[in-house]
């Protein structure tokens, strides 16, 4: 995707620093600013979940007993070093993100699927952009005032319709990589979000800006022009995003928790 018309193209000093906090080699008297710049910018955080796919797929191609040493020299000459990055520009679209497709597609080949190498929030919240294909699920028959009779693994969708006003109006199941993904769109007013939440093992937490409600950890971005609220629960991963609607609201539906009997 072209970068907007009023998006600055990273210095090669900045993309340094990305690079240093992907593979956790950054300064850390640096690393509030450079998450906070890169939560800042769509772009910023997709080239950061890039990188640290690659970071990942590393590590993972030195301990597989699959990908040869002859391989990992070759991934690890292929990909630029942070000296070599700070004395080289590279274009956001072009030159590095070239580079590091070219790392992805040799561990794609060479390292068994389902490793670390994807899916990512990003990928978990671009399915609520499909839209639903299924009716919402009804009401918990064993909790219908706080949850609907859809779960992945522990965690089961809120029913907000009493609570919070939201309402159920859609689904629709996906897989991503090797987890189930399940959809549930919400509307109130007009408006409508999306709540996925992706089965276990948990999706690696992106560079975003971190508030703690009600002692869960919520991290909340933009991507793609849709604002996105992100946490863990019992193992799963759970993303709601939507346009139209503030990060205090996202932040309270994501932090609600079922009201005492």
């Amino acid at each position: 995707m072209a970068p907007s018309a009023d998006h600055t193209e990273p210095r090669a000093s900045e993309l340094a620093e990305i690079s240093a906090l992907a593979d956790d080699t950054i300064d850390p008297v640096r690393r509030a600013a450079v998450q906070a710049r890169i939560a800042a910018s769509p772009e910023l955080t997709a080239l950061y979940e890039r990188e640290r796919r690659v970071v990942l797929a590393l590590r993972q191609a030195r301990s597989a007993d699959r990908a040869p040493e002859r391989l990992r020299a070759r991934i690890d000459a292929a990909r630029p070093n942070r000296a070599t990055a700070t004395r080289r520009r590279f274009a956001y679209s072009g030159g590095l993100a070239g580079a590091l497709a070219a790392i992805a597609l040799v561990l794609v080949l060479a390292l068994p699927s389902g490793g670390p190498g994807a899916p990512s929030v990003a990928d978990a919240a671009g399915l609520a952009t499909r839209g639903p294909d299924q009716a919402a699920p009804g009401p918990d028959p064993a909790r219908p005032r706080s949850t609907l009779h859809q779960n992945v693994g522990a965690v089961y969708f809120p029913n907000w319709s009493q609570a919070l006003g939201w309402t159920a109006v859609g689904a629709r199941t996906d897989r991503l990589g090797g987890h189930k993904a399940v959809t549930v769109y919400y509307e109130w007013h007009g408006r409508r979000i999306a709540y996925t939440i992706v089965s276990a093992p948990a999706l690696a937490a992106p560079v975003a800006h971190e508030t703690w409600q009600h002692g869960t950890e919520l991290r909340t971005l933009t991507l793609n022009g849709r604002l996105v609220v992100t946490w863990r629960e019992s193992g799963e991963t759970c993303v709601l995003s939507g346009s139209g609607i503030s990060a205090a609201q996202l932040q309270t539906l994501a932090a609600w928790t079922v009201p005492a009997a």
